[in-house]
């Protein structure tokens, strides 16, 4: 494993999926109020656009990675650009639509998510296979909010923390 292993703890791995998703969702509805100009975190660039594909892209990579595993087939490698790409979508306006669509996107990925860890017992979850993350470090490891944290709640004064 290239990454270090996310900690973890004894929320129900679900409820991390969930609580990332409800998150990032909560900001996205500040980001009607986006000016255009991209934000730059670290070497990177963020919008609410990319903010949203970059999530959705990140639970769809380690839901075919989960699946893989639950179903004993080798997984296969992602070829993503990440976020060190912008598209030009991503520097399109962010409009009440597109909060929807991102909305519908995210919300069905992480009820997949949800039914699927929900589904699992600790064992399955924590079992080591090689030097992958366990189901439940994947699970902890999506429930970062860089992502949408790096677009951030649009409505308040620039630099203050999100809550």
């Amino acid at each position: 494993m290239t990454a270090e292993a996310p900690a973890t703890d004894d929320r129900r791995p679900a409820q991390v999926v969930e609580d990332a998703v409800t998150h990032a969702l909560r900001l996205a509805e500040t980001w009607t109020a986006w000016d255009g100009q991209p934000l730059a975190i670290e070497d990177r660039v963020y919008t609410p656009h990319k903010a949203i594909r970059r999530l959705a892209d990140h639970l769809l990579d380690h839901l075919a990675e989960l699946e893989a595993r639950l179903a004993g087939h080798p997984t296969l490698p992602d070829h993503w650009h990440a976020s060190a790409t912008t598209t030009p979508a991503d520097l399109a306006p962010f409009t009440t639509e597109d909060l929807d669509e991102a909305r519908s996107r995210l919300t069905r990925l992480a009820q997949i998510w949800s039914l699927q860890l929900s589904a699992l017992d600790d064992e399955r979850l924590d079992r080591q296979e090689g030097d992958a993350r366990t189901l439940r470090q994947i699970a902890f490891h999506l429930g970062s909010t860089f992502y949408a944290d790096s677009v951030g709640d649009l409505t308040s004064p620039p630099n203050q923390p999100v809550r």
